[in-house]
């Protein structure tokens, strides 16, 4: 893809050499429909193709980072074994695809950061989160398992203990609170976040590229050294889009409710 393929990622060059990405869907606080899963997916590579690029900033529009997948995708993967396994390999692509660019990449959360969006926000090199930031691994809170990035990078960032406690209980977590226990690298005033972001993207893109370049490369092997991890996390969670426990949770959060899960009841 180039970056005119791209319908909800918008791309503003600023120098020196770093591009500004910004997820766009305000009006649904960024949620990743089909399209944008996508194209969060296919950025990565992209970006890695463009040889004026030196360091990538994402960030969210409006209130939101991204409010994680939309309701629409998930129910149209309930007990749908095609959709299910075009999903797992995306989602697998997703974090692969992160891990494998060369090009530094910095999160500015300006919200809250749920799913997919939560992906992107942790998987960066460096994330800076506003003291309004809000996140949260929901999987467990739609009923099926913590997959995508969680069960290999979120031990690591704070260790098993708050990772279980977060993970399973699908509590948000503040941007304060997540500098606090190590999940992201700082958190700022959110007035400052997009200075603090620039000034950081600024160092790298002036410094030394190749050193950089490969300390990221040498650090992403704790991460791709968990592949069989990652992999194993996907596929259970895939297993909960064929469960009811699913659409409780799809329901209960659709008509904003606390949910009552089959299996819980039984």
């Amino acid at each position: 893809m180039n970056y005119d393929d791209f319908q909800h990622i918008l791309f503003e060059r600023r120098e020196p050499h770093i591009l500004w990405m910004t997820l766009n869907r305000p009006e649904v606080l960024n949620a990743a429909d089909a399209r944008l899963h996508t194209e969060l997916v296919e950025v990565w590579k992209t970006i890695d193709r463009d040889p004026w690029v030196r360091v990538a900033v994402v960030t969210g529009a409006g209130r939101a980072f991204s409010a994680g997948g939309d309701l629409k995708l998930v129910e149209n993967a309930y007990r749908n074994f095609e959709e299910i396994a075009r999903i797992l390999d995306e989602a697998r692509d997703l974090v692969y695809n992160i891990l494998n660019c060369d090009t530094p990449i910095i999160s500015a959360i300006n919200g809250a950061a749920v799913g997919a969006g939560l992906v992107v926000a942790l998987l960066a090199d460096i994330s800076i989160a506003s003291d309004r930031a809000r996140l949260a691994d929901g999987h467990v809170r739609m009923g099926v398992a913590a997959g995508d990035h969680a069960a290999i990078i979120w031990p690591l960032l704070c260790g098993m203990a708050k990772a279980k406690y977060y993970l399973m209980t699908s509590d948000f977590i503040s941007g304060p609170e997540a500098e606090r226990i190590g999940l992201v690298s700082m958190c700022v005033p959110h007035e400052e976040l997009e200075p603090k972001a620039m000034e950081v993207a600024k160092t790298l893109a002036t410094g030394p590229r190749y050193a950089i370049k490969y300390t990221k490369r040498a650090l992403n092997q704790w991460l791709l050294q968990a592949a069989p991890i990652f992999d194993h996390s996907l596929a259970l969670e895939m297993m909960g889009f064929f469960y009811e426990d699913m659409m409780d949770g799809v329901n209960a959060l659709r008509e904003k409710r606390p949910p009552r899960y089959t299996s819980g009841s039984r």
